[in-house]
Order: structure tokens, then sequence, then C-alpha cells
């Protein structure tokens, strides 16, 4: 029986995609850069916020000047990441559900660390025993780590992956967990080819759970 549910965050259970848009369009702007559209952030994203800057900034762009816009999207994204981001319709009854059947859960997320933990208790409180993104200790998806620390915080043997893109199977593959990809979040379906599930409706996930 699966112990717990591990979650991405950006695509999977929080729409984040309005507030990124803006906070990567303000730093553009900074620099002197036209914006980017939402369909190019939605691109961009899910690969830890190094690679969203890499992705969006010009080739010969310099690591010092990559930094000083990183350092600008951070505080900007710090300061308006509740302006439009929302659970995804049906996750909030996904997650009393679980927790109601005794089943734990995690968010484990390239985001940076502290926008993971911040978002995570804004909009979902105690339904998320664990919420753990990027940082000096953790590396970015596809590495396991962040999966095997949230697995030995959580105390558990078993779980099971939920995630939008490609870089999310690799992950729970690395991991050794079986995963469900999702098509309502920033990726296509064709990008989760692997997965050992592929939904279109949270509520699916009790479906295999239970």
């Amino acid at each position: 029986m699966v112990q717990a549910v591990i979650f991405d965050m950006d695509g999977t259970v929080l729409n984040t995609l309005f507030d990124l848009t803006e906070s990567v369009n303000f730093s553009l702007k900074k620099f002197s850069l036209p914006p980017k559209t939402i369909e190019e952030v939605r691109k961009a994203v899910g690969n830890g916020v190094y690679k969203l800057a890499k992705r969006v900034l010009p080739e010969n762009f310099s690591e010092d000047e990559l930094s000083k816009w990183l350092e600008i999207f951070k505080n900007h994204y710090s300061k308006n990441m509740y302006n439009h981001t929302k659970p995804y319709d049906e996750i909030l009854d996904v997650l009393k559900e679980l927790k109601t059947k005794g089943i734990k859960t995690a968010i484990v997320s390239n985001k940076y660390d502290s926008a993971v933990k911040e978002l995570s208790k804004k909009y979902f409180k105690d339904l998320i025993d664990v919420s753990i993104g990027q940082s000096d200790e953790i590396e970015p998806k596809p590495s396991p780590k962040g999966i095997i620390k949230a697995i030995n915080e959580l105390n558990i043997q078993s779980a099971i992956y939920v995630g939008d893109s490609d870089v999310d199977i690799q992950t729970a593959q690395n991991a050794n967990l079986p995963v469900i990809g999702v098509t309502w979040g920033f990726r296509d379906r064709e990008n989760l080819t692997g997965a050992d599930y592929i939904i279109d409706k949270p509520c699916e996930i009790l479906n295999i759970i239970f």
C-alpha cells in the first residue's frame, strides 16, 4: 500500500504561471530586455530558477549579470507570488481525502526552497506534511535527493510521485518510485512518456491510490 503521495508544485498542485511571468518580465525590464509571453515562460520553467534565467536571458549574458537578474527576480517574486497563484481545481479536495485516509503528503519542487515552503504554508497549511525545494543541500530534479529527503522526513517506506513534466518522471525513476503524470500543468501529454499513469483530473489520483 502507498503510504505517501509526493507532489511537484508548479503545474501540479499550484498554477503559478501568471506570477512567474510577471516576475520574469519585471526583471527583464530592469535590463531593458523585451518581455516574454506566458507561453514562453511556461516552456522555460520546471528545472529550477537558474535554468529559467538561462532560458529567458540572452546567450551573451555573463554569469555576473545572470546573478544580478536572479536577485531581482527572486526579490520581486517573493513579494508577488500570491497575486494570481491558486491551487488547481480539485487539488484541495484530493489532499483532504488523502489526509482523512491517513496517507502522508509532501511537495518536492525545483522552485527555490523558501518559496516552496511559503507557498505550501499559504495554500495548503496542514494538508502537506513536508515541503522541499531546491537549495544548496538539495540539487534540482532529476536528482532524487529531494524525494529521498521527503521520504526520510515522512518516515515511510512506500510512496508515489505526481508531476507534470518529463523531469518529474525522470526524478521519480531515479528515486525508484512509481509516477503519475498530469496533463493540466505546464507540459504537454507527449512530455509524460514513461509515466506509470497519466491522468487528466486530480481526482483520478484517488482512484490510483485506493
